[in-house]
This record gives C-alpha cells, sequence and structure tokens, in this order.
C-alpha cells in the first residue's frame, strides 16, 4: 500500500470518526447568517394608555420600523417590565439620546426592529409610569393584563397575529408567565436569567434566607416605583428625570397620578423575613405562599400553551441556572431549548478563570435565530440543533448534548486526614475535625449573589486564598489527568453540631499549581430542611428534592450526627491536569445570608469509615 494510499485512508476513517455522535466537543450554537448584523435601524415610536379590564391604565410603547408601510404585517415581541419601560432624560441629553427600553433589552430592540419586527413595551402594573398597584409579584392580575395586551397587538393594523416575549430576570418571568393565558397568538418566548422555582433558588437557597439580595432589590424597585433612581446617585439625576411618560401625558399629571398609587405596593423583604418554610404564608400579603410568585405555580398552564420555550442563562447567573435546567427539563414541547453560557446575570460579562471580560456571544442573534423560526417561518438551522448548549469553563469550550445532566461517572472524594481529599475511604475508627464558625467569613462583592441585581463581575472570588483562612478545608493531591466536571456536584457531611440548629456552606475550589484559588461553584443547607422527600417533586429535577415544608422539618437532636446531603450549584468546569481539587466549608456567609440568632455553632465533621463525610463529583470522559 503506498503511502498516498495510507493518508486517504486515514483521512476517510476522520471523517467517519468525526460523524459519529459525540458529546458535542467545541459545538458553539450556530451563528445565525440571515440576520443584519448592525444595530443602525431607523424606527418609529409611539406611546399611549392601554386600558385593562378593571380600569387600571398601562403605559405601552410602540416600536416599528421606518420601512413599515400600510398594509404590511410584521411578527410582535412583547417585554413587559417592572423596571421602567424606558427613561426621560433631562436636556441636553434628551435632544439626542434615543428613547429605547433600558439595558440591553434597548440593544435587542434595534436588532429586532431592523430585522423586520414590531417591539411593544410595557410597564407592568403598579410599576413605571402604569397606574395601580402591587399586591405581590406576578398577581394573577398582572399575568392577565398579559392576555389583553396580545389581544390588543394582534388587533393592530401592523400586526401579522403572531407574538413573541423575551426577558431579563422579572421581565423573564413575564414572558414566561404570559403563556399561562395560553393565547394563541404567543408563539414562542425566552425566559432570560429567570427563575422557576424562587423559594429554593433566589430567596431561600438552601432554605437560608438571601436577605442581602431580598432587602437590596426591595430598595431598588422601590425607588423606581417612586420615579427615583436607586441609591439616590446625583450625578445620574442630574441627567435622567425618571420614568418616560406617555405621548398624552404632556403635563406629567397622569404620571404623577400612576406614582401616587405605587405607594401601595407590598415590601417582598419585610414578608421573606417572617418566613422560614416553604408553605408560610406571608403576614401582610394575600399571596398563599412564596411558590404562588414563581412559574413553577403555573408549570402545567405553561407547558399547555403549545408555545416554545428558550431558556436562557449563565453560570454566574445566581441560582438561576438551575431554575433554567428545572424547567427545560419539566416542560415538554420539543422545540425547547436550552443555553448555559460563562455569564453573569443578564449576560454581560464572560466569567471563566481564563477569559473574563465583556461577554463576546451574540445573544441578540441567538434570540433572532429562535423568534424567525418561529414567528417567521424561516429556516434558521435551530431545529437541527441538539436543544442544549453548555459552556465548560477552564476548557474553554461550547458542547451541546440531547439530555441534562451529560453521560458521567460519579467520582467520590472522601475527607481525609491532613485535610486531605482522598478517593480512597478511612480507615479511621472515630476521627472528625473541629471547626469552629468564622463570623467573618463571607464571599464579597464579586460574587455570582451581587450580579442577580445588575452589579458587575470584574474580579469573581478575587479573595479565596484569605477567605479559606477562615474555613475547614480539604485540598486534593494534584490530578494526573484533566477532570471535567459537568453536571451536579453534592456533598454529605456527617456533623456533631452544637445548638438546634445551622446553615452550612460547602465550595468547590480549584487551586493551580502556583497556589491561586479559583472559586468553581457551591451549595448550602439549612441543616432543619435536611431531609429528603420520599415524594415525586412537583419538576423534573437532577438532583434529590426535599420539600422545604414546615412538617418535614427536624431539629438537631443534641449528641447524636446530623447527616446532611445536598447538591451544589450546577456547573461545567475542566480541572486541568496538575491542579488540585479543594472543598471548603464554612457555616455563614455574612455578605448575602441571614445567620441564625443566637451563638455560632461549633462543627465536629466526621471522617471514619462508618461515616464518611465526601464530596462527589461527576466526572464527563470526552
Amino acid at each position: 500500500m503506498t503511502r498516498n494510499t495510507i493518508m486517504t485512508h486515514v483521512w476517510l476513517l476522520t471523517g467517519f470518526l468525526l460523524l459519529l455522535p459525540v458529546q458535542g466537543i467545541g459545538q458553539q450554537p450556530s451563528p445565525y447568517q440571515i440576520q443584519t448584523q448592525g444595530e443602525d435601524i431607523s424606527y418609529t415610536r409611539t406611546s399611549r394608555y392601554l386600558m385593562m379590564r378593571d380600569g387600571i391604565k398601562l403605559a405601552i410603547d410602540v416600536y416599528l420600523p421606518t420601512s413599515w408601510q400600510a398594509g404590511q404585517r410584521l411578527p410582535t415581541m412583547l417585554h413587559q417590565t417592572r423596571y421602567w419601560r424606558a427613561m426621560a432624560y433631562r436636556w441636553p441629553l434628551s435632544v439626542f439620546k434615543e428613547t429605547l427600553p433600558r439595558g440591553l433589552i434597548g440593544q435587542y430592540t434595534k436588532r429586532f426592529l431592523a430585522n423586520g419586527y414590531a417591539w411593544v413595551s410595557i410597564d407592568v402594573r403598579g410599576s413605571g409610569a402604569s397606574f395601580g398597584s402591587r399586591r405581590y409579584s406576578h398577581s394573577p392580575e398582572e399575568i392577565k393584563d398579559g392576555a389583553e395586551i396580545v389581544e390588543w397587538i394582534v388587533q393592530q393594523p401592523w400586526s401579522n397575529g403572531k407574538v413573541g416575549s423575551l426577558g431579563i430576570s422579572y421581565s423573564g418571568a413575564s414572558a414566561e408567565l404570559l403563556l399561562v393565558n395560553q393565547h394563541p397568538a404567543v408563539k414562542a418566548v425566552a425566559p432570560m436569567f429567570s427563575g422557576f422555582d424562587l423559594y429554593s433558588e433566589i430567596i431561600y437557597p438552601g432554605g437560608i434566607h438571601l436577605s442581602w439580595f431580598t432587602n437590596t432589590w426591595y430598595h431598588i424597585t422601590k425607588s423606581l416605583d417612586h420615579n427615583a433612581l436607586p441609591f439616590g446617585s446625583w450625578l445620574g439625576a442630574l441627567a435622567i428625570q425618571g420614568v418616560h411618560p406617555v405621548d398624552e401625558d404632556r403635563d406629567e399629571r397622569l404620571l404623577d397620578q400612576a406614582i401616587a398609587a405605587h405607594a401601595f405596593n407590598w415590601n417582598p423583604h419585610k414578608e421573606a423575613l417572617g418566613i422560614t418554610f416553604r408553605d408560610d404564608a406571608p403576614s401582610s400579603s394575600p399571596v398563599p405562599n412564596i411558590d404562588a410568585l414563581g412559574p413553577v405555580w403555573y408549570r402545567e398552564e405553561i407547558d399547555s400553551s403549545g408555545a416554545a420555550i428558550y431558556s436562557y442563562t449563565g453560570w454566574f447567573d445566581g441560582g438561576y441556572q438551575h431554575a433554567a435546567i428545572r424547567r427545560h427539563l419539566t416542560l415538554t414541547n420539543p422545540n425547547n431549548k436550552l443555553i448555559i453560557g460563562p455569564w453573569d446575570h443578564g449576560g454581560r460579562r464572560r466569567i471563566s478563570p481564563y477569559s473574563i471580560g465583556p461577554v463576546q456571544f451574540d445573544h441578540a442573534g441567538e434570540l433572532l435565530k429562535f423568534f424567525d423560526y418561529h414567528l417567521k417561518g424561516i429556516q434558521t438551522g435551530i431545529n437541527r440543533e441538539k436543544p442544549i448548549h453548555y459552556f465548560t469553563m477552564g476548557e474553554e469550550q461550547w458542547k451541546s448534548t440531547t439530555s441534562w445532566p451529560p453521560t458521567a461517572t460519579p467520582v467520590t472524594l472522601h475527607l481525609a486526614p491532613n485535610f486531605e481529599l482522598r478517593e480512597e475511604p478511612p480507615a479511621d475508627e472515630h476521627t472528625q475535625d473541629i471547626y469552629k464558625v468564622d463570623p467573618t467569613a463571607g464571599t464579597g462583592r464579586e460574587s455570582r449573589w451581587h450580579t442577580l441585581v445588575g452589579l458587575p463581575i470584574n474580579d469573581p472570588y478575587p479573595d479565596r486564598i484569605e477567605q479559606d483562612k477562615k474555613l475547614l478545608v480539604y485540598t486534593s493531591a494534584p490530578l494526573e489527568d484533566d477532570w471535567e466536571v459537568t453536571g451536579h456536584p453534592s456533598v454529605t457531611l456527617y456533623l456533631n453540631i452544637s445548638g438546634k440548629d445551622a446553615t452550612v456552606f460547602a465550595y468547590l475550589e480549584d487551586v493551580n499549581e502556583e497556589g491561586t484559588v479559583s472559586y468553581v461553584t457551591e451549595g448550602m443547607l439549612r441543616a432543619i430542611h435536611r431531609k429528603l422527600s420520599h415524594t415525586p417533586a412537583p419538576y423534573r429535577d437532577p438532583v434529590p428534592y426535599r420539600t422545604y415544608l414546615q412538617a418535614d422539618s427536624q431539629p438537631i437532636i443534641s449528641g447524636e450526627i446530623t447527616t446532611l446531603t445536598f447538591n451544589l450549584l450546577p456547573t461545567s468546569y475542566l480541572f486541568k491536569k496538575g491542579h488540585r481539587i479543594r472543598l471548603a466549608i464554612a457555616g455563614i456567609d455574612r455578605d448575602h445570608f441571614r445567620p441564625l440568632p443566637g451563638l455560632l455553632p461549633l462543627f465536629g465533621v466526621i471522617r471514619n469509615k462508618m461515616s464518611s463525610s465526601h464530596l462527589t463529583l461527576p466526572i464527563v470522559n470526552n
């Protein structure tokens, strides 16, 4: 056989192997070639009040490309927000500043207008320039408003009768909850960086009150609802007058009346302070429990809508990547999609140990690829891609799969003598490590939780070396090969705990050859919520389900070993050869989570033959 013949066979074999079904290494979502690339588009904007069935008037903006001509029918994107649909600028900014939806949504608006869409933005009831008050977030009245708005849209001369909706965070949930109405015109939605089961994802992760968030979010929304910038920025106040009034309200008397009605809006932080269990009823709000605030309450109606859903999130998006996974696994439309990138909340920043900075991914193009397929019938290629795309940090690679989590081998690392992590189980009969909880331990401002209110992560978790000195830390030997951890890591801790309750935090970290510590992910659990449920979860979830109900509460019994098994937030991360894996254990995160009253506990971490505390990692073999 000649050399050329051999090379020909090699190339043919290589090509054949590339066609085999693999776990999608390097499979970034395909760039959308049909869409226009720029944002240079001229458009018209009209604004008015739209009357709801109960007399409440909502402020609505309609954007149309100036190329639109009478008789031309366009698909419509609907954005419902409680963070001001648009801002009014003071002179001289008002002379040349565009009146667009705030933030990233404004960029998406221009891209969709440039690609032949109408765009409608709404201040939801009790917010912005809209009338009414807010009994609680995403109330039934607010959800029903969506049906009336859609019905108004499809009756307009520019509408082709098809509506899509997207949004980030609160407005992402609004997009998903629009489907509760099951209006036939709504064909597709993209809930971006938003929750599904709010109790366990953002208000009480692990049953622990994320009080920094509820308090900060309340003060932000309170300022906005009173037509003021959050945190009283004097520089911003020089440039921004407030929420944009509608066109008919030239003297802003209607705006003043709307703002006055917002004085009766609820205080979510105050309500959260009085809640411990999922089934606790808020003290002064008519909401029956926390579940009624989020999509999980309406999952059956959402699933029955027939609309396609694109769940969109990032690994550092608070706890919302777990929300997106739950949503995607629970809802059954075969056209549903899931993407998890190396992003913060909102997708502004790329966050990975080897690449930190402004996001390079074309979010607007990816969204157009999805909505063009469902609202315009264009063969964009999205239907030929695998339903799930995710990014492996450290490896810096996109991957795709048909199911979540990807196939992985669970590897158990036991807490061992000399504060090591070892694959071999311990041989000791009676051994424990004593840890006195350090009240100064925290995760700082550059965290996954701070990004939930729009604060950027410029240097994620920069002081882990110093923080680890305050924690109980176990570290592996240098890895002999690369380890890709993709899925849902878990920890099992056998503890002697002083007191009747405790909060426990576990951090998965990467230690390189120079000793630099990189945060990977974290999990947490309040001890009284440790009972795992024997009844099925109300949604599909790759991790064991706990109810957080009062009936399942288990106080610590003095003198008995307490077993805590809980999952860390999902991730996809490559630990490189020569690096070490670290598990750091804390009893408090003073920067984000509300501490329990009383003295901080003393932990005795058991690591013997019968009760081996351990970390379990899902290792993917590529």
